[in-house]
């Protein structure tokens, strides 16, 4: 029989998703294949007030009545900053990891399984995907910008805005890149920028002080936000190349 077990998860993130999980299985044990909690609450880079405690709950079928049960919970979870669960199935998971192979990378290098079979370390990421779905993440971002930049008339408010949304899910866009380059990709955010730095020889600089802006520990002149947002751009726009470049 399946256990909760979160001895190897930091105990401030435990203490607040052990309830949740527990709520979870009351009903519902039976149609539960697995429960991983992942991201940034379980790499050293938790912070109890910042970060957000993200999971994956796998079912052995998909079933919306699981869905519906689910929705009231995050008037009472969210508070603690539990974030809604990603639901998937066994079926979903094999069958898509040539669509998203970033997410599913991310979720393969960072996840603790606290309940269940471990469906997410033996997960097969093609590179070829991996190297198109980089270069279709990137070209993104920079249409992103270049937008966001003319809607925001260089002004610093709307500026700032527009960089730290540019900035979600960067991390796991490093990793993957650090992959296609042939490197281990950490998972720690600061080896993570820095062996990025590495790989592509891209000064990446730039995506500390962002992470600094985004924390609210930065705050720039408008002019110095603006010269924030073209090393931002030229650093994206060469990694963009890079991976133009690459084959796999």
């Amino acid at each position: 029989m399946n256990i909760v077990n979160l001895k190897e998860v930091n105990p401030a993130v435990a203490e607040k998703v052990h309830p949740f999980i527990e709520d979870i299985l009351h009903g519902h044990s039976s149609n539960i294949h697995s429960f991983h909690i992942v991201g940034s609450a379980v790499i050293p880079d938790y912070n109890e007030k910042l970060s957000d405690i993200n999971s994956v709950v796998v079912l052995h079928n998909m079933d919306l009545k699981f869905i519906t049960f689910l929705a009231p919970f995050g008037k009472k979870y969210g508070k603690k900053r539990i974030a809604a669960p990603i639901v998937m199935t066994q079926e979903y998971i094999r069958n898509s990891q040539d669509a998203f192979p970033i997410e599913f990378l991310d979720f393969k290098l960072i996840h603790k399984t606290v309940y269940g079979e471990d469906i997410l370390k033996d997960l097969e990421i093609a590179r070829p995907h991996l190297r198109l779905q980089c270069e279709r993440e990137i070209k993104t971002k920079l249409m992103g910008l270049r937008q966001g930049y003319i809607s925001s008339l260089g002004k610093k408010e709307p500026l700032s805005t527009v960089l730290i949304r540019s900035l979600a899910g960067s991390l796991a866009l490093f990793r993957a890149i650090i992959l296609l380059m042939g490197k281990e990709p950490p998972v720690a955010r600061s080896e993570a920028i820095k062996t990025y730095e590495t790989a592509t020889g891209i000064d990446a600089d730039i995506f500390e002080k962002l992470l600094l802006l985004k924390l609210g520990a930065m705050k720039p002149s408008e002019g110095e936000l603006r010269a924030l947002f073209e090393r931002y751009y030229n650093a994206l726009d060469a990694t963009g190349k890079i991976i133009d470049e690459r084959r796999v």
